[in-house]
């Protein structure tokens, strides 16, 4: 039988829905894949599935009680939304924040940026076929809930940062647990490091798949390890110190290449540093004293306009507050690190092959809940 003339081959392009159930697709996102055969033609993301409207349900909300609704934007760093909103309100008030209030807010941000660290790198391996690193990572990720659960009621939503401290101090013996947790965790990551970064197959997944440079990174204001993939030294912990940041010997992890493994890697040496400032930390808080500062009954921001940005599990959360001198902000805007970093998504698919969608998909990291807001 002839072969067929590669000429006189015909092909005709496909439209593909990834999603918005896809279950690699890390919450409702939905992709429609424009194909030619196996090749990527065009990607267009599709949004909105999980919108709430919480920027627009602030404004009728006292500034407490807008609290619990940031819990539900990066689902993953809870207490981290928690912080992002009551510094820019601190800020616009210049209140004072009592020194072991600021030391429980770093021990517990750090720890949840472990945590969202640990199940950002279980669930990509997972999307990648790798099952046994996704429950090993799971271990850790829940004794740290645990902890959560322990110091503020709930494993997800923490509620837990107020406008002037925190609502708790930590309970008896709370911090020794999380002493004794620290060495483990250091043990734990070694131990993911040997099974997974060396991997071939994970590494033909990964290596030069979804590259951009610095300067692409810049244009598409990416923020957090998708910036810093690239070599470019970015993180407000760092560059624009807030809390108590400036009293920690800590190491900003860079990569170099801008692809899919420098990004999964960076997520592993960024655990390390978190480990080392919660052991600063544990050696430095006051051993008493208030956790929540003097603060009015009635909270109300002066008028004018205030922006404060921190750097989250997956880059700046910053919050733009309007206010007119009232209990609730005029307005309120939510910089998202998810959204901003998902607008390069349809650059790094473009020419790909159908399998590396997901590769790349999943490096970039995203939560829906801080996408759709």
């Amino acid at each position: 039988m002839a072969l067929l003339d590669e000429k006189n081959i015909r092909t005709e392009e496909m439209l593909l829905n990834v999603g918005p159930q896809h279950p690699s697709t890390h919450g409702v996102f939905r992709l429609v894949v424009k194909l030619d055969a196996e090749t990527i033609v065009e990607a267009e993301p599709v949004i909105g599935y999980l919108h709430r409207g919480t920027e627009k349900l602030a404004e009728d909300l006292q500034y407490t009680q807008i609290i619990p609704y940031t819990d539900r934007l990066d689902y993953l760093s809870a207490m981290l939304n928690n912080y992002a909103l009551v510094h820019t309100v601190e800020n616009a008030m210049d209140l004072e924040i009592p020194e072991r209030a600021e030391y429980l807010r770093i021990i517990v941000m750090e720890l949840n940026r472990i945590g969202s660290h640990l199940l950002a790198l279980g669930t990509y391996l997972l999307d990648l076929g790798a099952m046994s690193p996704f429950l090993y990572m799971f271990q850790e990720r829940e004794t740290i809930v645990q902890m959560f659960n322990e110091i503020c009621g709930a494993r997800l939503t923490y509620n837990y940062m107020r406008v002037g401290g925190v609502k708790w101090d930590a309970p008896p013996g709370w911090l020794d647990r999380i002493r004794e947790f620290l060495p483990y965790m250091k043990e734990r990551m070694k131990m993911y490091d040997e099974l997974v970064t060396g991997n071939e197959i994970f590494l033909s997944r990964t290596k030069k798949i979804g590259v951009y440079d610095q300067e692409t990174a810049l244009a598409y204001c990416l923020s957090g390890i998708n910036l810093r993939s690239t070599g470019f030294n970015w993180d407000l912990r760092k560059n624009k110190p807030y809390s108590i940041y400036d009293r920690f010997d800590f190491e900003i992890p860079l990569g170099s290449n801008g692809d899919c493994f420098d990004r999964y890697y960076l997520h592993l040496l960024e655990m390390k540093q978190s480990v080392r400032i919660v052991e600063q930390a544990l050696e430095q808080i006051p051993s008493s004293g208030p956790v929540l500062g003097k603060v009015p009954k009635m909270i109300r921001v002066p008028a004018g306009e205030y922006y404060s940005g921190i750097e989250s599990s997956r880059g700046e959360l910053g919050f733009y507050i309007v206010s007119d001198g009232k209990d609730k902000p005029y307005r309120l805007k939510i910089r998202k690190p998810s959204f901003v970093n998902l607008q390069i998504l349809p650059d790094l698919l473009r020419g790909q092959n159908m399998a590396n969608l997901i590769a790349i998909l999943g490096a970039v990291d995203i939560v829906l809940g801080e996408v759709d807001a």
